[in-house]
């Protein structure tokens, strides 16, 4: 059974809905769209972000580590075939030790989902600490 559905309305425009509680993700083409939506490189470049800030805060949450209000600057590049980068800046909300540094950046790169482009798709990561 599918999880999420995905339904092209006309005019380079579709919508994602997650059945299980009708969450809906708008996505449009941005060159011969409206783009007024989310891409679907958009959506891709905030997956890869979302999985990492997910593994950083598991990690986060189990040693007491206020992560709130981490911010991440995404950009995805595209190719004329497929996308060739996703730009992650993390931009964290406090300058912490050393130790719990290495370990935000040494969790954030457990994400799955990072490590599932082909070698070509560069996954370029920088984190800014105050």
């Amino acid at each position: 059974m599918a999880k999420v559905e995905v339904i092209y309305d006309d005019m380079q425009h579709c919508n994602a809905v997650r059945l299980k509680n009708n969450n809906k993700i708008a996505m449009d083409c941005p060159y011969t769209g409206k783009g007024e939506e989310f891409s679907p490189g958009d959506a891709l470049g905030a997956s890869v972000a979302g999985c990492m800030l997910i593994s950083i805060g598991n990690f986060a949450m189990r040693h007491d580590i206020d992560m709130k209000n981490t911010l991440i600057n995404v950009e995805t590049i595209m190719g004329p075939k497929h996308v060739e980068e996703i730009n992650l800046v993390f931009n964290m909300p406090k300058n912490y030790e050393e130790k719990w540094k290495k370990a935000i950046e040494k969790n954030g790169d457990l994400c799955p989902i990072k490590h599932s482009f082909i070698p070509e798709v560069k996954v370029n990561v920088t984190y800014n600490f105050p």
